[in-house]
């Protein structure tokens, strides 16, 4: 984005549609069923989550920062009741992860070691500390870098004495399974968010967890949702008992289908079947490439096998004209010792026949 539409949007965050005097330049309006209650309220879970491993995608309603900075003016005058829609939009969403989060704990208990109470609470133990580590050490580095060192300074001495509780109790569990079983990791989920958490997870790990912008988002998500619920939850009530509104939402008007961790998971699934597929095709990839390969070195240990065969067949042909070439030396040596034994016998018969006639 542009220097120009940052500004832009500052102004319509500020001064709303019509902040150039222009009320009719917007043909949408903050009122229409086609706009984000919750984005209104600064609470719509595709804004909070985008970006992240569990981004629900574009929100399918309207996100104008202008139309936000008229709703703020005219719900000074007219109350809208657009909390109490938003209260039932996190809380259908918060329902479905919820879901979710008890649906992965099954899995869990499914899949890992099933370990005896006392065990198990040692280890909880385990995990709640590292867990409160990791959430001090995150606000630590947060307050660090907001400047605040005293107030850091002071979280990070509490994180000592957390460490050393965690030491100790990691020691305890320690001594209480076998050391093989002490190496596998022993899982739990995020009661905020969902995802996974090991107890064999160091402080860094764990302080990049809680102080994620996933995990940050659920929490702002939840925090909202309580509060929500203590201001809009009353008179959502009374709505329903004055017959105005069935579920939050004005007769006259359509129900909206909230996009949740149902979604999201639909949308996970799709995303796991894709990675499975491109495992798939590496695998098949793979397979071909190692075929390839193998016909390639296949090939050139036939060619090795070959010019190696060439080699030894000249080899052969080199020392079979070798050896003709000294067979036929030695035959003629031996004609040439032949012709010289029979000269010299016929000079020797030549003298003694002189020698007989004298």
């Amino acid at each position: 984005m542009s220097a120009h539409d940052q500004m832009r949007a500052m102004l319509d965050q500020l001064m709303g549609t019509a902040r150039n005097g222009e009320s009719n330049r917007y043909s949408t309006k903050f009122y229409d069923n086609k706009v984000c209650k919750s984005f209104l309220l600064g609470c719509c879970p595709h804004e909070i989550l985008a970006s992240t491993r569990m981004d629900l995608g574009e929100c399918p309603k309207v996100h104008d920062l202008a139309l936000r900075a008229d709703y703020e003016n005219a719900s000074k005058s007219k109350d809208y009741y657009y909390d109490v829609d938003s209260m039932e939009h996190l809380q259908a969403f918060i329902a479905d992860c919820d879901r979710r989060t008890e649906a992965a704990k099954k899995r869990l208990a499914e899949t890992q070691e099933e370990l005896t109470a006392e065990v198990a609470a040692k280890a909880n133990a385990v995990h709640e500390l590292a867990e409160e580590i990791g959430k001090k050490l995150a606000k630590a580095e947060a307050l660090g870098e907001a400047g605040q060192v005293e107030e850091s300074m002071k979280l990070m001495s509490e994180i000592d004495e957390l460490r050393a509780r965690k030491t100790k109790a990691e020691h305890e569990y320690r001594s209480a399974i076998p050391a093989s079983s002490y190496q596998q990791q022993k899982l739990r989920v995020c009661e905020v968010c969902s995802a996974y958490l090991g107890i064999h997870d160091n402080d860094v790990r764990l302080a990049d967890h809680f102080g994620g912008k996933l995990h940050l988002g659920f929490l702002a998500i939840r925090e909202k949702l309580i509060e929500l619920e203590k201001t809009a939850g009353p008179r959502q009530k009374e709505l329903r008992k004055n017959g105005r509104r069935d579920g939050g939402f004005d007769d006259d008007r359509p129900r909206s289908r909230f996009v949740g961790s149902r979604e999201l998971d639909r949308r996970s699934r799709a995303l796991v079947r894709d990675k499975d597929r491109d495992r798939r095709d590496n695998r098949g990839e793979r397979k071909r490439s190692s075929e390839r390969t193998e016909r390639s070195e296949r090939t050139e240990r036939s060619d090795r096998s070959e010019r190696s065969e060439r080699r030894r067949s000249k080899s052969r042909e080199r020392r079979s004209r070798s050896r003709d070439r000294h067979s036929r030396e030695r035959d003629r040596d031996r004609r040439d010792r032949d012709r010289d034994r029979g000269d010299r016998d016929r000079r020797r018969r030549s003298r003694s026949r002189e020698r007989s006639r004298r």
